[in-house]
């Protein structure tokens, strides 16, 4: 049995991670601050809280010692939140991030897995996203995330502490909050079907995103654990290399459209998975058709 952290444990993709490292028999401790609210349905029986602010270096020293890894999936996650308040944001996402990268290092961790964002990328007009391809963040949120990359090569080259930054596309799938981060579309179309509410779509509906499960992206995560191959702050894309429309999210989820006005935003994204294939061994299994069907099977559609 081994001891790892899960920050942000409480959250969409966190608490889905403490599920599968609990079902792997670990010894499990999630850090969650509940900015974001605490639902029961995130909570799993079996893993030890702690309600903690992760800019607090010692007490989560505390809480890091004998845990040989460390998942930092804690953040202040809306663009436009970010936008809106750049100092308390920054703080919480650079900064704790830094303070985190400093308490695991102090307390002996092994392997850091920090949560990455295809926001980093920008608006690249040249697909499918790759790693080494110059990023350009447009939002306060995705100059956060870069910052979190470069923290983490500097940790691994100066302190030792083995780290692999994975930079997640549009994650998706059970449990996720409609009105939240990662429920921007998706959530959105499947709440407007649930209320009998045609689907809003912003300008043509021609705009793409790369849909990538939340249980690939767990997988993501234990893999990048263990893995021999990382360990020195390597940047690592987790999508499907698949691109999906708006107006094709609306098809698969089945109800009808109307047209709201259009937003300034990236055309385009589609993810090069090629380093996760070759570094993690990873690649997508679920089918983001198959998962908008249980999708619509737990909201009762």
């Amino acid at each position: 049995m081994a001891k790892v952290v899960v920050t942000g444990g409480a959250g969409f993709i966190g608490s889905r991670l403490v599920g599968a490292l609990l079902k792997r028999d670990d010894e499990v401790h999630a850090i969650d601050s509940y900015a974001a609210g605490k639902r029961a349905d995130r909570i799993h029986a079996g893993a030890t809280y702690h309600e903690a602010d992760i800019r607090d270096v010692e007490k989560i020293k505390s809480i890091l010692v004998g845990a040989i890894y460390v998942f930092h999936a804690a953040a202040l996650p809306r663009v436009q939140y970010s936008i809106e308040n750049p100092v308390e944001t920054f703080s919480v996402n650079a900064g704790g991030t830094i303070a985190l990268l400093e308490a695991a290092a102090k307390a002996g961790v092994k392997r850091f897995i920090f949560s990455s964002s295809a926001a980093v990328y920008g608006d690249e007009t040249t697909m499918p996203l790759q790693e080494d391809m110059r990023v350009k963040p447009m939002s306060p949120y995705a100059l956060h995330k870069l910052i979190g990359e470069e923290a983490c090569k500097l940790s691994s080259r100066i302190y030792g502490l083995q780290t692999v930054s994975l930079r997640y596309f549009n994650v998706y799938g059970p449990g996720f909050d409609p009105e939240g981060p990662y429920g921007l579309v998706v959530g959105k179309f499947v709440t407007q079907r649930k209320n009998g509410q045609p689907f809003s779509i912003a300008g043509d509906g021609t705009h793409t995103r790369d849909y990538v499960h939340v249980d690939d992206v767990v997988r993501a995560n234990l893999l990048a654990a263990e893995s021999a191959n990382v360990g020195a702050g390597e940047v690592i894309n987790i999508g499907t290399g698949k691109e999906t429309s708006v107006s094709d999210i609306a098809r698969i989820v089945g109800g009808p459209t109307v047209s709201i006005e259009a937003r300034i935003e990236p055309a385009r994204a589609c993810a090069d998975n090629t380093r996760a294939y070759k570094l993690l061994a990873w690649e997508p299994t679920i089918v983001f058709e198959d998962g908008i069907e249980a999708l619509k099977k737990e909201f009762g559609l």
